[in-house]
């Protein structure tokens, strides 16, 4: 009777499985810790004390208004065309657009402010209200009599979508729980079973060496694919996290991390076969995943960091994968929008893996 590699491949995948579950430090790093960081900025508010605006193309910015307006600490004034403004405004990705009209002169006031914002922006534009009006008012005290005031303020709302801090926040964790499952977990495993001598003994049955692999990676794959679905589900439906287009997008978002996950399992490859110890494997592994965990986008925008230091944020491949998942989860994309970043991941994976097959180790 001929020997059933795939069984045997399945027997092996059930139980690495079985082990995953019964390590604590896997489900505490897989499902505790993302939680955890879903639940503090969860319950924090998602308005944020910078105020994102654009100056309209037809703003009159040469004059008194428009200087005291960019000097207050709290505005971050965004360049981009009227359409481009719109756009990222009914995303509430900026709070509001501005336009100073200069009135007729010989009176007052001065000035009016064409004040355009969102639905999606409403918890911010109170805030923003008030930045102008103490911006006028100090003007008021320079430049106009008692009564008087040196411009005003309109504005008009546009529908919009909230966009709140989970949003941002979620496809972050649930992209390094995947890199650290798939770096840590898998360098732990093979060396494990190297020191072990469990792969030795593998090879005293009649099944092959790359069913073996298959066999322990596809049990990683099934517990991490676990971890995503609980960390989805649990910022849906307990902090509200945008699924933009329902289960689609849900099923879109787990292919996406079924795409990350192998990828990242392919640094986990290279590491345990070049740990001489158990003891160097966290350094090895922390080389791959502490650059992408504080520079990948996962608590803070990539433009957010210098100049400089943007070309080698926007290297990494889990950069690519948050942005991925941003786009698909908030802005409404599907997976074929999202091939510049998949390319990106597959160039990744191919390079790696050619590395993990000249560096793993059986013995």
């Amino acid at each position: 009777m001929q020997y059933n590699q795939w069984k045997a491949m399945l027997a092996i995948s059930k139980a690495s499985l079985t082990s995953i579950f019964r390590s604590p430090s896997a489900v505490i790093f897989s499902f505790l810790f993302p939680i955890i960081f879903i639940l503090v900025f969860g319950f924090l508010s998602s308005s944020s004390p910078v105020i994102k605006i654009v100056f309209d193309p037809a703003s009159s910015n040469n004059n008194d208004l428009y200087k005291s307006i960019i000097e207050k600490k709290n505005l971050k004034i965004i360049v981009a065309t009227k359409e481009k403004a719109l756009d990222e405004l009914s995303r509430g990705h900026i709070t509001a657009i501005l336009k100073i009209v200069e009135l007729p002169q010989q009176q007052l006031p001065k000035y009016n402010i064409e004040l355009t914002s969102s639905s999606a922006s409403a918890d911010k534009i109170g805030l923003l209200q008030s930045i102008v009006q103490q911006a006028i008012a100090e003007l008021n005290q320079q430049h106009v009599p008692e009564q008087e005031t040196y411009a005003v303020v309109s504005q008009q709302m546009i529908p919009g979508r909230i966009y709140r801090t989970i949003d941002f926040i979620l496809p972050g964790q649930l992209g390094f729980s995947l890199l650290s499952a798939g770096v840590f977990g898998v360098a732990f495993i093979f060396f494990n079973l190297r020191q072990t001598l469990v792969l030795k003994r593998f090879f005293a049955t009649p099944i092959i060496r790359t069913y073996i692999v298959l066999g322990e990676g596809l049990g990683r794959i099934v517990f991490q694919m676990i971890t995503a679905v609980v960390i989805l589900l649990f910022g849906h439906f307990v902090f509200n996290f945008t699924l933009v287009n329902g289960w689609i997008t849900f099923v879109e978002l787990i292919v996406l991390s079924l795409v990350g996950l192998i990828i990242f399992m392919g640094f986990g490859f290279v590491v345990s076969g070049v740990a001489k110890s158990e003891s160097t494997i966290p350094p090895f592994a922390n080389i791959v995943t502490l650059p992408q965990f504080l520079l990948a986008g996962t608590f803070f925008p990539v433009e957010n960091f210098p100049t400089w230091l943007q070309p080698f944020c926007n290297l990494l491949p889990l950069t690519h994968l948050n942005q991925a998942m941003r786009n698909v989860a908030f802005e409404g994309a599907h997976l074929y929008d999202c091939i510049p970043q998949l390319q990106i991941l597959l160039i990744w994976g191919v390079v790696v893996y050619a590395i993990a097959i000249k560096v793993f180790k059986w013995e």
